[in-house]
């Protein structure tokens, strides 16, 4: 089966401190290792070039460059002139200083769809534990596109540890945004940790809504109903008495509610539902591993997580 991690000579593009994640791909490093020599690692060293585009007449092709791997000479994409790539080496430097200050520690990287994009995941101090040993950490994800159309972003990442369950969250108002750099100008390190700054505070809010849906029951039709409108449209009507499932998910979604990794905390609450929707696009949905990280990180999945959490949200404020 294809992968969309990234694979050089049999190995995958990755390495990951921990447990062996995405069945088994990358290489386990220890702790400790600078943000340089995890990028090392992880197959990252290499650099972007622009290249002029030339016809096979040997004619250059006006305002086009093709973006180049100096590692294989690969063409990752074709970019306008004005397109400046940021360096892999960039990326993980972003992260030096908070490593060295013992603020951060590198936890994932690798490389998605043939180089085309570039991520690093770090772990920070920020956590909170609800309902008597449900941890939730916060990580960092930097993702470095080579790929036009794509703005280089930073978002914060909170992962229940109980199910490994991911949330990408903004750093804005705006649940669609993160902190993001167009690569029409130069990358502003400086300036993108100061966007940062407000990440403890949007820590505090999630651990807020976390409690609160774990403090309001989620009885079985409004249940039903909720995930019918996460994957799919609300039911109109009961038939036969039964409030009737309107996608395939949403009924896999009710079927794994009480057998999902961390059901016993907040049981029968909207937190528990919530998680079921996360549990399934990290760990059911997709034929890879791999394949479920870019979509709950950077496709659809996210996306639906995010319409999950207002969901729940709102059920919960009428329960």
């Amino acid at each position: 089966m294809a992968h969309e991690l990234e694979i050089v000579n049999g190995n995958a593009q990755m390495a990951y401190v921990g447990d062996v994640p995405w069945h088994g791909l990358g290489t386990k490093v220890e702790a400790d290792l600078t943000p340089g020599q995890f990028q090392k690692v992880a197959g990252l060293d290499w650099e972007v070039t622009k290249e002029k585009l030339v016809t096979p007449q040997g004619a250059i092709v006006k305002n086009k460059e093709a973006l180049v791997r100096t590692s294989d000479n690969s063409v990752l994409d074709v970019v306008g002139t004005g397109w400046n790539p940021v360096q892999n080496s960039e990326a993980f430097e972003f992260f030096h200083d908070y490593v060295m200050a013992g603020d951060m520690e590198m936890h994932t990287a690798g490389s998605l769809k043939n180089g085309q994009l570039v991520w690093a995941l770090a772990k920070t101090k920020e956590s909170f534990e609800l309902f008597n040993g449900d941890l939730t950490e916060n990580y960092f994800l930097f993702t470095n596109p080579h790929q036009f159309g794509k703005a280089l972003n930073i978002r914060m990442t909170p992962i229940r540890v109980v199910c490994n369950n991911t949330l990408t969250l903004s750093l804005s108002q705006d649940t669609d945004k993160m902190v993001t750099v167009n690569h029409r100008k130069a990358f502003d390190a400086a300036e993108v940790k100061e966007q940062m700054g407000i990440a403890r505070e949007k820590m505090e809010q999630y651990k807020s809504m976390a409690q609160f849906l774990g403090s309001k029951p989620a009885t079985g039709d409004n249940v039903i109903q909720y995930f019918n409108e996460v994957f799919g449209a609300p039911a109109k009507e009961k038939v036969d008495g039964v409030m009737p499932y309107t996608s395939r998910n949403a009924k896999t979604a009710m079927e794994n509610l009480q057998t999902q990794p961390g059901a016993n905390f907040a049981e029968g609450s909207w937190w528990q539902a919530f998680n079921s929707v996360t549990y399934m696009t990290d760990h059911l949905q997709g034929r890879e591993g791999d394949s479920r990280l870019q979509s709950a990180w950077y496709g659809r999945n996210r996306k639906v997580k995010l319409n999950a959490l207002d969901k729940a949200l709102e059920h919960a404020e009428a329960a």
